[in-house]
């Protein structure tokens, strides 16, 4: 048996440039005696089918077991490859164009099935190595003088068949690509209907799979927000909270424009090989492209590199002030979390409770824990109330010269945080405490409150929030 090509064939990133067009005289009389060898593989191209699916069945495990679930579909796959492809080396002004598109369509068809790429690759040149062999040997046995002339077309075919491979390559990753895209977009789609509330019952048991959580779990959503130009897709990596598991999503449609995170509390392991403990873009932003198991979030909860069984998150005592206790975040960072709840079905309501919270947040950044800042709450849960609120019980205060009214706000805010005591508050103001009395009852004064009748007091606690958190 003779072999007109070398023993290896390095195969050039990308599309291989056209072929140019054959050369006269001796190289004419080549492309004859390879025209005739290919009609005569066209002839036989049943057992030509044959003689490749054995070949991959012995040499290309990928391919044997894809042979072992479909077989049809692979032989059908292979007939029609080769009737184009030699087809195509006796008229390749017809057949060529169709003869890529052929090889396009088993790029992503393959891709679809997960066969591997390499595994395709090394297909298509065995193929492209059987191919050439056969034309070897047709005219080796028919017209031995003939098969010297081989060596001057072995350049084109075997640039023909790595320009298949370019081809082949560029359709697997193209959809490769497109499959990424969509398992991404399906878990954004599922996290963010998990997130509105609107995820039906039913669905929950297939969201709880494709996320990587348990449908029966604690849970808790945390809304962070940084500035603008503080690189705000990115709060997974300025935002951390240690031991846990959390799913982020980044929202820009909502009014908060931040990201939230479905923090998972309970006795889980966690463990950031596993799917769903974040996603990029898709979930953190519906951007394009993604593939299964994103990276997850959390801090030493993985494990501490001397191998045995990995740490597991606390159990019933991770409350929603432990998840603030955990969080690492800028201190410009606003950060509101939601109440514990039960079960992914409640997801929807602990979104809800994060925007509250984080609307309790300060302009200048903090952590608020709902349940610990339920006045807050109210208050700008309704902000036509805060606003009346604080223009009833302050707006003496507020139409005071801007220095004046500054000081005084800021002396009865420092008295209710000191829990009512003058001397603590003249510490923290850095004046006298004769000066923070005369201050409160110029307060007492100009509101018409008695800082000594505890629903006054309310009023004016509840007065400060509204003005501190509503005012734009």
């Amino acid at each position: 048996m003779q072999h007109l090509v070398p023993a290896h064939v390095r195969t050039l990133p990308g599309p291989r440039p056209r072929v140019a067009a054959p050369r006269p005289a001796a190289d004419a009389e080549a492309l004859s005696v390879l025209h005739r060898a290919a009609r005569a593989l066209m002839a036989g191209l049943p057992e030509l089918t044959e003689r490749l699916m054995d070949l991959l069945r012995e040499r290309e495990p990928a391919y044997r077991a894809a042979l072992e679930a479909d077989a049809e579909s692979v032989r059908d796959e292979v007939e029609r490859s080769l009737r184009l492809n030699v087809g195509s080396l006796i008229r390749p002004g017809e057949l060529r164009e169709d003869a890529r598109r052929c090889s396009w369509a088993i790029g992503r068809a393959r891709a679809e099935r997960g066969l591997p790429l390499d595994a395709l690759l090394r297909a298509f040149r065995l193929g492209g190595g059987m191919v050439w062999q056969e034309l070897v040997d047709e005219t080796t046995r028919r017209h031995p003088s003939d098969a010297r002339l081989l060596v001057h077309v072995a350049a084109d075919v075997w640039n023909f068949v790595d320009d298949h491979c370019a081809v082949v390559a560029d359709a697997y990753r193209q959809t490769e690509r497109e499959l990424m895209w969509r398992r991404e977009n399906r878990l954004r789609l599922m996290t963010a209907a998990l997130l509105d509330g609107t995820a039906r019952i039913a669905d929950l048991p297939a969201t709880a799979a494709a996320l990587g959580l348990p449908e029966q779990g604690r849970y808790a959503v945390v809304l962070a927000r940084l500035p603008v130009g503080r690189a705000l897709a990115d709060v997974r990596g300025q935002v951390h909270l240690s031991g846990l598991r959390v799913l982020w999503y980044r929202d820009r449609d909502r009014d908060s424009g931040g990201s939230y995170g479905i923090v998972l509390l309970g006795d889980h392991p966690y463990d950031g090989d596993e799917p769903g403990h974040g996603h990029e873009s898709g979930l953190l932003d519906a951007g394009p492209e993604p593939k299964p198991a994103p990276a997850a979030e959390g801090g030493p909860g993985g494990g501490d590199g001397r191998g045995g069984e990995r740490p597991r998150t606390h159990g019933l005592d991770v409350d929603a002030g432990e998840i603030a206790r955990r969080l690492t975040a800028p201190p410009v960072a606003r950060i509101g979390v939601s109440p514990v709840v039960e079960g992914l079905a409640a997801i929807g309501d602990a979104r809800r409770l994060a925007d509250t919270a984080l609307r309790a947040c300060p302009r200048s950044g903090g952590t608020v824990v709902l349940e610990e800042h339920l006045p807050a709450a109210l208050v700008v849960s309704a902000p036509v109330l805060g606003a009346a609120l604080s223009e009833r019980v302050l707006g003496p205060l507020l139409r005071l010269d801007l220095s004046d009214r500054d000081i005084m706000l800021d002396t009865l805010t420092a008295w209710l945080a000191c829990d009512g005591s003058a001397q603590r508050a003249a510490g923290r103001l850095y004046c006298h405490r004769n000066t923070v009395l005369n201050r409160l009852r110029r307060c007492e004064q100009l509101t018409g409150r008695s800082l000594t009748r505890p629903a006054d007091v309310v009023e004016l606690s509840l007065a400060l929030a509204a003005h501190t958190l509503l005012d734009p």
